[in-house]
């Protein structure tokens, strides 16, 4: 038999904010996902909220270890992600840590805890609540690739103005973000 959620039960949830480093304006979301949530999930929510395609690996440090999903982590001097709780590794005093995407690119996140919430369990529990500014494509080529196909897609005088556009799929716009795309992503994957 299934034991059903009273309407008034709640899980305690943290809110995030995650920042973009090295871009100016600042790239950064808000977001609400449960305290005990894996290190693996935590990744998939960050794929999402940013925008990014999950085509690379990746790491988080927290409280001066590194958590990866790469191969061969003993030479690289980390431990495996897989079943590694947020909760457990932040404990009582660690309210910001680092999540690196892509380790060709080099996309650091840095990721403060803002606080600690109680949430409704009807609704959802992972949600990207803010956030501004379109993330860099996929491949890029870390901040100065980046700041060159701003150039080129801003200047249609540039050489590499139409290629730049073909390869990112027709349009960018660096001001873009759509907090309901993400959240439906968030809900579609049960995130």
């Amino acid at each position: 038999m299934a034991i059903k959620s009273s309407p008034n039960a709640t899980t305690r949830i943290y809110v995030l904010r995650v920042e973009l480093e090295g871009i100016e304006p600042l790239i950064w979301r808000r977001v609400q996902v449960p305290i005990a949530i894996t290190l693996s999930r935590l990744h998939s929510v960050l794929q999402v909220a940013m925008g990014w395609t999950d085509s690379h690996l990746h790491s988080f440090t927290i409280g001066g270890q590194t958590y990866s999903n790469a191969e061969d982590l003993g030479d690289l001097n980390m431990l495996d992600v897989k079943g590694r709780k947020l909760d457990a590794l932040l404990g009582a005093k660690i309210r910001e840590f680092e999540y690196e995407y892509d380790f060709g690119d080099s996309w650091h996140h840095q990721i403060v805890v803002e606080g600690i919430t109680d949430a409704k369990v009807e609704r959802p529990r992972t949600l990207c609540v803010a956030g501004e500014r379109a993330c860099p494509p996929e491949d890029v080529g870390s901040i100065p690739g980046y700041q060159d196909f701003l150039e080129a897609i801003a200047n249609p005088d540039h050489e590499e103005h139409d290629s730049m556009l073909v390869w990112v799929g027709g349009a960018f716009d660096p001001e873009g973000f759509d907090i309901n795309s993400v959240n439906r992503e968030l809900r579609r994957r049960r995130l």
